[in-house]
């Protein structure tokens, strides 16, 4: 039973089957399997890979070594896997799996979300027809088996890589990914467009959505599929149920407990097993008396899913959705045939196949680790232990959840909510320490904002902890629920700014434009991960109006941080000078400051003499402070790490309502520039959008009217 994920080929006793030119075996030699060491191995030892018996499934022992995968190297495109066999398609997924943990191991990426899906990648490309059929893959961490079954596993090596491919699927990327997607809950109402599309085109193709358990805690994803039961349009959802509603690291002691009511449904449906029996027997009648008895099948089938399994099934078909599991999603043969009889139908409407998986399968490590090694670096795949780097600084997310700690030690008034990103957030180590004051309210942000509204309403101190490009999925709520009754909410907006390896879905370009037009929002940005401490202290002191800060992905630089880890509040809109220059004034907000400081450092070196002020607000402006650089500067350039309509387009509003645009002062604004920049390494996307020292020094060297030296940083 022992394996290695290296060498697959027929037993040496099968000569018969060595030369075998198919790549695969022959029925006669289907029982035994040997793995031996790849060229690399110099010890001799050969690994043998044997079936187990009692499912047919792989033993996998995992090693160094790149792995040989005789029947993945024929694989090209999903056209490739039509003629497979059973046992081939298990073997395929065995050789998937080794191939994935080998690559992530050099790479880093979404791990365990992808080994959950193997078997179910397989199924969808032996059945369907991919790019003719659409496959759509509900956030995307998952699809790594999908991209390497659809042409790009020679670039698996470049995954969140600059120039290389992106960790979500990417319609630019490949025709075989059909939505673009990064975000959660959007697969169903996608494919339900689709699905609609086709019909109006007279086409015949299929539509597949697969969607977590976790993306389906989502409002949108019952709202489409109320909208798909109603219109009646022929679309399969997938239901992957890993009993994973929040993300693993949801709380420092692995995944939390499930936080909706959808999950006690799906696990009474699980537990069932009067519900599997009738579904068993339904399934027995149907193939004992034939196609004629359709309906007297589908009474038993609906029998055993209204009367027995009431609080799960029938939840689906009220909604309009044939329902159909739960199924083993780690079984190729039963997913196969369950997937070739609903594409079969000839107009089944909107079907719910609900399958269960395991996040991690097939890899120890990742089947063991409390967080189920979920987004991982690089790793030794034989133990799974990570080559994480040590660094002396911890994340902005860390700092920010140790000085929300500290306040709310002091003040029992403070509670903090998160949409299942506990780890993410940083709210796990609160979550630790007040168990009683965090709350995961499952991947929902616009129930997070007005919920935080309602605690606010009653005299609570909500921080509302969530990404920057997340929050965009709840500001209608952030607008009507928060601004508009002036309620004091407190938002805390992670991954702000340029995201690396991340790339646009998840890029943090657009807060600081949407909550600074809002009338009653006050806007932070701390320039480092003191200030950050010291503006969730100046957070948990306003307490008549809303008010937000943003900090970036990434690891602190080292400032000297307040005793104990607790903040000092800040005076509402008061910005702070760095450094004293003449004629050159850079007003930096947020962490782009300390490119800012760099530039000045720069340009010093060529005998020019530069301000740099922290501007901490963008709303309110500090109006002195600006009024001051005006007059005493030649130059001012604002920079931030957001989109246009942002800070600078505050502070150039405010400089021609005053008259000082009038005069002599030459005004620039340096932001992300108007398109999306792509994954890649942070300094990379920093040079891309043109926010780098260098780059910044350039423009102030344009400016002073000395473009030579300009093109010298340019």
């Amino acid at each position: 039973m022992a394996v290695s994920g290296t060498l697959i080929r027929p037993n040496q006793y099968f000569p018969s089957c060595v030369n075998t030119p198919s790549p695969r075996f022959n029925p006669s030699c289907r029982k035994q399997f040997c793995l031996k060491a790849s060229a690399g191995n110099t010890d001799g030892e050969e690994r043998k890979l044997t079936r187990k018996e009692k499912d047919g499934g792989w033993k996998i022992e995992y090693t160094a070594e790149k792995p040989v995968t005789p029947l993945l190297d024929t694989i090209n495109y999903p056209a490739h896997m039509k003629n497979l066999s059973t046992q081939d398609l298990k073997q395929l997924a065995a050789e998937l799996r080794m191939d994935i943990v080998h690559s992530v191991s050099q790479t880093g990426g979404h791990l365990s979300s992808s080994l959950g899906v193997v078997e179910l990648s397989v199924a969808l490309h032996h059945v369907f027809s991919t790019p003719d059929d659409k496959i759509i893959w509900d956030v995307g961490h998952q699809a790594y088996p999908h991209k390497i079954l659809t042409g790009r596993r020679s670039k698996m090596h470049t995954m969140r890589k600059t120039s290389g491919l992106a960790g979500f699927p990417k319609k630019d990327e490949s025709v075989h990914d059909a939505f673009g997607v990064g975000h959660s809950s959007t697969s169903i109402s996608a494919g339900l467009g689709m699905a609609v599309a086709r019909d109006l085109l007279g086409k015949n193709n299929n539509i597949i959505s697969v969607i977590g358990d976790g993306a389906m805690t989502a409002g949108q994803a019952y709202e489409a599929m109320n909208n798909a039961g109603y219109l009646d349009a022929n679309l399969i959802v997938i239901l992957n149920d890993n009993k994973q509603v929040s993300l693993p690291t949801a709380t420092l002691d692995g995944p939390a407990t499930p936080v909706g009511a959808l999950s006690s449904a799906l696990s009474k449906l699980q537990a069932s097993t009067q519900f599997r029996k009738l579904r068993e027997a339904a399934k027995s009648i149907t193939k004992q008396i034939g196609g004629q008895t359709h309906e007297v099948a589908a009474k038993v089938d609906e029998y055993a899913r209204g009367m027995i399994s009431a609080s799960g099934s029938t939840l689906f078909e009220e909604l309009g959705l044939y329902y159909i599991g739960p199924v083993d999603g780690h079984n190729v043969e039963d997913l196969v045939n369950i997937l070739q009889r609903v594409k079969a139908m000839p107009a089944p409407g909107p079907v719910l196949i609900h399958i269960m998986t395991e996040k991690g399968k097939g890899y120890p490590p990742a089947e063991a680790a409390a967080d189920r090694m979920h987004g991982v670096v690089k790793f030794d795949p034989p133990t799974g232990k990570q080559f994480k780097t040590k660094s002396p600084t911890l994340s902005y997310t860390q700092y920010f959840a140790e000085s929300l700690i500290k306040e709310a030690e002091t003040d029992e008034k403070i509670v903090a909510i998160h949409a299942a990103m506990g780890g993410g957030t940083g709210l796990n180590y609160f979550q630790k320490r007040f168990p009683d004051r965090c709350f995961d309210v499952g991947i929902a942000e616009q129930h997070a904002v007005t919920f935080a509204a309602g605690l606010a309403a009653e005299g609570l101190k909500p921080f509302c902890a969530i990404y920057s490009s997340f929050l965009q999925r709840g500001y209608d709520q952030v607008v009507h629920d928060v601004d508009l009754q002036k309620l004091p909410v407190r938002f805390a907006m992670d991954r702000a700014g340029l995201v690396g390896a991340d790339g646009p879905t998840h890029c943090g370009a657009f807060d600081i434009t949407y909550m600074a037009c809002l009338p009653n929002m006050v806007v932070m940005a701390p320039s480092d991960e003191a200030e950050l401490m010291h503006m969730v202290a100046t957070a948990a002191v306003i307490d008549d109006r809303p008010s937000c800060f943003r900090f970036p992905r990434g690891n602190g630089i080292g400032a000297v941080l307040p005793a104990h880890n607790k903040g000092t509040p800040i005076e509402i809109g008061k910005g702070r000078i760095l450094m004293e220059g003449s004629r050159v004034a850079i007003l930096g907000y947020g962490s782009i400051v300390q490119q800012c400081v760099g530039a000045a450092n720069m340009l010093k070196t060529r005998d020019i003499s530069v301000t740099v002020v922290d501007a901490r607000f963008c709303k309110p402006l500090d109006t002195e402070l600006i009024k001051q650089l005006a007059k005493e500067h030649e130059i001012l350039v604002t920079v931030e790490e957001g989109s246009i309509g942002g800070f600078g387009s505050h502070v150039s509003h405010y400089l021609s309502l005053s008259g000082i645009l009038d005069g002599p002062l030459k005004l620039r604004a340096m932001v992300l520039p108007d398109r999306y920049i792509d994954h890649g390494a942070p300094q990379d996307q920093l040079e891309e959008a043109g926010l780098s020292s260098r780059q910044i020094s350039a423009t102030v060297l344009s400016l002073l009217g000395r473009p030579k030296e300009a093109l010298q940083f340019a």
